[in-house]
């Protein structure tokens, strides 16, 4: 071998050092780009997900039972809660929240990120609806009423005995049954009357819960008033202590109607006579169930009742009534309440 060709061939020899040299390179090129770029992509990623929001008014949405995460992300894209489905639906199944999603109506305020509405579906925070039932109604009136609200499944179709539903504000979610609504009410009159009946004052007139529960029933359709409850009671508890018929017309409409329907006219001398099991014009004592379903406060009245001693009360032209000691000072009273009816006739 010539003195000429041997840099030629040391040169050939380095070739493959060489090559290894700009493969490595490249490699190392590479992954630094691929670092960075991941790098950006989960920065780009996080703030997407913890502090890009798009809603600019709070929204309500309806996830069916049932959804998975992909029908999930597409409705909440859709309803202009999230920007991008595809992005939710990654950083769901990354941290493993994918199968943790509830269904229900839920309430999204504005300005909420995505990770927020990941946190509110998680714990199922679905919106609250409120069903209010009216002090007096009857329970065909508050199964009509229930049947008639938004949101709740099933139809009720039984009529739960008369005085059993308490009067109050009642909370429930979307999809929740209506016989569910009707038994937590039942649930409720029984716990408040057990509860109030442990308070009640000494020497009533009657024994049981069930007793006071129709006493408080026909003050409750007497007066609207709360600060006329106590005395109203005082008033028929003092009746039925001497014994006095309780002579009360709510009494008599419920026999004549049985609290299917509203009565639709005034009462008249011949409905005071009409023979029923309420007439309690015609009838001693308490009537053999409530006439409505009295609320709370009319419940603590006859429980409680105001200290007095009338025995008669009437209409006094105000809203209110006017009470009286004796006969002859009630029928003073309800001259004077004639008189009011005939000047506004």
């Amino acid at each position: 071998m010539s003195d000429a060709e041997k840099p030629q061939s040391k040169s050939k020899k380095n070739e493959p050092k060489s090559s290894f040299k700009k493969v490595s390179a490249f490699l190392v090129g590479l992954i630094v780009v691929v670092v960075f770029a991941g790098s950006g992509f989960s920065y780009w990623l996080a703030k997407n997900f913890t502090r890009s929001w798009v809603l600019t008014q709070e929204k309500v949405v309806i996830i069916p039972q049932g959804s998975g995460v992909a029908t999930i992300a597409q409705l909440l894209e859709k309803e202009g809660v999230i920007n991008n489905a595809l992005v939710f639906r990654i950083v769901l199944r990354f941290n493993q929240l994918d199968k943790q999603l509830k269904a229900g109506e839920y309430l999204f305020p504005a300005r909420v990120t995505p990770k927020q509405v990941t946190r509110i579906l998680e714990e199922g925070k679905t919106v609250l609806h409120r069903f209010t039932v009216a002090e007096g109604l009857t329970s065909v009136e508050v199964v009509a009423q229930l049947n008639a609200q938004d949101g709740l499944n099933g139809q009720v179709t039984h009529i739960p005995p008369e005085g059993s539903l308490l009067p109050e504000t009642y909370s429930y979610h979307r999809g929740m049954a209506r016989a569910a609504v009707l038994s937590h009410m039942q649930e409720t009159m029984i716990k408040t009357l057990d509860e109030l009946w442990e308070n009640r004052q000494e020497g009533l007139p009657f024994k049981t819960k069930e007793e006071a529960l129709i006493l408080a029933s026909i003050v409750e359709k007497e007066t609207g008033i709360r600060a006329e409850r106590a005395l109203v009671a005082g008033v028929f508890i003092n009746r039925l202590k001497k014994r006095m018929r309780l002579q009360t017309d709510p009494t008599v409409v419920y026999g004549i109607t049985m609290g299917q329907e509203s009565l639709g006219r005034p009462l008249s001398r011949k409905d005071l006579k009409t023979p029923t099991p309420y007439n309690t014009y015609t009838n001693y004592g308490l009537p053999p169930g409530p006439i409505c379903n009295p609320g709370r406060a009319s419940i603590e009245a006859v429980l409680n009742p105001g200290q007095t001693d009338a025995l008669y009360f009437v209409a006094d032209g105000t809203g209110g009534h006017a009470f009286a000691k004796t006969l002859v000072e009630h029928n003073r009273n309800v001259a004077q309440w004639r008189k009011i009816e005939r000047s506004r006739d």
